[in-house]
């Protein structure tokens, strides 16, 4: 694993944040409830896909996986300087939003050549329900391209953490990791679709189980 991608200065606040902040209101204020991290490998490259339904999600999916997971991150946050530094500790890349940024699809394939987790919502953007209604190929063609299994993940309940509010509601939380899937043999279109397909119906059978 690169040393330039997780030195041990990054790794040891990504950590701090994660059991100081993260874990502690994951599991006492949103009394979270975990399920299936026996399907989480612990190394080498991973694709985890998730639905998406608040801007909570990429710290808790992070959490619950128990390994570091870099998240695409609308380029704006990256002009803010103190959120700027806190998100690139926690894996976070810049992507231009509404266009096919190259620059953020070969961050996400240095960081699975490395042996990081990357964190793809498949959706692409929140909805308001939790559940995926249309999925995009960009997680299976990255995990084609970086030859990395992919792993389902469903967040129950996020969707009501900031409803009609800004402050964080104490709304329960589930999660549900399913299991692995395997890689993509082909960057074929068809192919592609297929496992799409497959891990948007993983994801909502997992949201389908509630709570």
């Amino acid at each position: 694993m690169s040393r330039n991608r997780e030195p041990f200065v990054s790794l040891l606040l990504y950590h701090a944040f994660k059991w100081s902040i993260v874990s502690p209101m994951l599991h006492a204020y949103f009394r979270g409830r975990i399920y299936g991290v026996e399907n989480v490998p612990l190394t080498g490259p991973l694709v985890v896909v998730s639905n998406h339904a608040s801007y909570f999600d990429p710290p808790i999916v992070s959490n619950c996986v128990r390994r570091p997971v870099a998240y695409m991150a609308k380029e704006e946050l990256f002009d803010i300087p103190v959120l700027a530094q806190a998100i690139k500790l926690y894996g976070a890349y810049p992507v231009s939003r509404g266009s096919a940024d190259r620059t953020a699809i070969r961050s996400a394939l240095k960081y699975l050549e490395d042996g990081w987790a990357v964190g793809v919502f498949l959706q692409g953007t929140r909805t308001e329900n939790g559940r995926i209604t249309d999925p995009k190929r960009g997680a299976a063609l990255l995990a084609a391209k970086a030859k990395a299994p992919i792993l389902p993940v469903s967040l129950w309940g996020s969707e009501g953490i900031l409803q009609k509010t800004k402050i964080p509601r104490a709304v329960p939380l589930t999660i549900r990791i399913g299991k692995l899937i395997d890689t993509p043999s082909s960057t074929d279109k068809q192919e592609l679709e297929t496992v799409t397909q497959q891990c948007a119906a993983a994801i909502n059978a997992l949201h389908d189980l509630g709570r």
